[in-house]
């Protein structure tokens, strides 16, 4: 054999040695990394104010209430606000409806799907729905509560952020969990 030839199946014989023994496993992307954030279990205070309706809130909030009865629910820790809208029904609850639901299905632009629960007690004279707006809608949570003769509330929750649905998801299901809190406490005063 000639030099030539060794050295052309030496190389063959060496590329072949690299390729068996340089996998010893296959190789697997990792999984995608989820955020983990977990909250503390919270108590909750009940309002006290001179308006029409009263309600519980977390103790990991701060409200903050003017003349008009309108409120703001901040929580400082999730850079996270609950708006509420109050307005006496004078004839209009057909108006203030159709408000309610306009405001919500303007975030259909940005928004992957818009889905409502209904909330009815009849007992305690409270009616309303909750929506949850999926994407990067500036308002993830909105909904409307009334005793459908005197009183009218929106409520919508924003985010002191750009939104990033995927990325505030837990802070929505917390806030979720606290407007329903919020709905399911919720008094008139006569």
């Amino acid at each position: 054999m000639t030099y030539i030839n060794q050295s052309k199946i030496f190389f063959f014989l060496l590329v072949i040695a690299l390729f068996l023994f340089s996998c010893k496993e296959d190789v697997l992307p990792k999984p995608k990394a989820q955020l983990r954030l977990e909250y503390q279990s919270t108590f909750y205070k009940l309002t006290k104010s001179d308006c029409t309706y009263q309600f519980e809130y977390s103790s990991e909030a701060i409200v903050k209430t003017n003349e008009k009865c309108w409120v703001n629910i901040e929580y400082p820790k999730l850079k996270a606000t609950i708006n509420l809208t109050y307005r006496p029904i004078e004839n209009n609850l057909k108006e203030l409806f159709i408000e309610a639901e306009k405001l919500t299905f303007n975030h259909a632009i940005k928004a992957d799907n818009i889905s409502s629960v209904p909330y009815e007690d009849p007992s305690k004279k409270l009616y309303g729905s909750i929506y949850e707006v999926t994407g990067n809608a500036a308002s993830p949570i909105q909904f409307h509560v009334t005793d459908s003769t005197k009183n009218f509330i929106t409520g919508a929750v924003y985010f002191n952020i750009q939104p990033n649905y995927d990325s505030i998801v837990p802070a929505i299901n917390y806030l979720h969990k606290d407007i329903i809190h919020l709905v399911e406490s919720l008094k008139w005063k006569e």
